[in-house]
């Protein structure tokens, strides 16, 4: 009897529950707590109509490896009018990996080694998270790509100006440290974990979407 006077009761109330369920999963993110507000923040690059999310990462962070599935995931089904971005965190002006970040971005190898490059450093260790730039050509050889072609390209001229853009935007923006989501220059996403951060930046990204209309 007492069983179901208890069903009976929770199918009462199950539906005046709902709602409130619902609102507090749409809730708003609060400025000071879910992100910052970066002052005189600017996009990484021109929006160009685009909402755009940026992740300050670094391959040698474990927490960026641990962060890289459920972005990967989260960025395969964002709409057309948001653009995602990996900037390389460039803590060293010469900083090796953010280097072949650059050079895998311009040669084209970058869809079939950035996810191989964090296994490499955080579960096969066969990279030390202090790699040279020969032990990464290195690396990209063994995924099939020429090792003095990687190499060339990550000592081009012009990944040195790809280097000061990466490093100016991480600083504007304040990134503490990484993995750090950055919405169009302007919010830097404080969530602790990766589904509250992705949580946020769905939130954000909906913000600057009803903004613009």
């Amino acid at each position: 009897m007492i069983n179901r006077l208890a069903i009976l009761l929770l199918a009462l109330l199950l539906p005046a529950l709902l709602p409130a369920v619902s609102y507090a999963q749409q809730e708003a993110p609060v400025a000071g707590n879910d992100y910052v507000v970066i002052e005189d923040g600017q996009p990484y690059r021109p929006l160009k109509g685009k909402i755009e999310v940026v992740e300050v990462f670094s391959y040698w962070c474990i927490h960026c490896a641990h962060f890289q599935p459920a972005v990967d995931a989260w960025k395969r089904k964002l709409p057309s009018d948001v653009r995602f971005t990996y900037v390389p965190a460039v803590f060293q002006d010469n900083d090796p990996f953010a280097r072949a970040y650059f050079a895998a971005e311009r040669t084209g190898a970058l869809a079939r080694t950035h996810d191989a490059l964090f296994d490499a450093v955080h579960v096969q260790q066969t990279l030390a998270k202090n790699a040279s730039v020969d032990e990464l050509a290195g690396f990209y050889a063994t995924q099939g790509f020429d090792a003095a072609r990687m190499k060339a390209a990550m000592e081009a001229p012009g990944v040195d100006a790809q280097l000061a853009q990466a490093k100016a935007f991480a600083l504007r923006s304040g990134i503490p440290g990484t993995p750090a989501l950055v919405v169009n220059g302007k919010y830097r996403i404080e969530g602790r974990t990766a589904e509250e951060r992705l949580r946020i930046a769905n939130a954000l990204i909906a913000m600057e979407r009803k903004a613009r209309r």
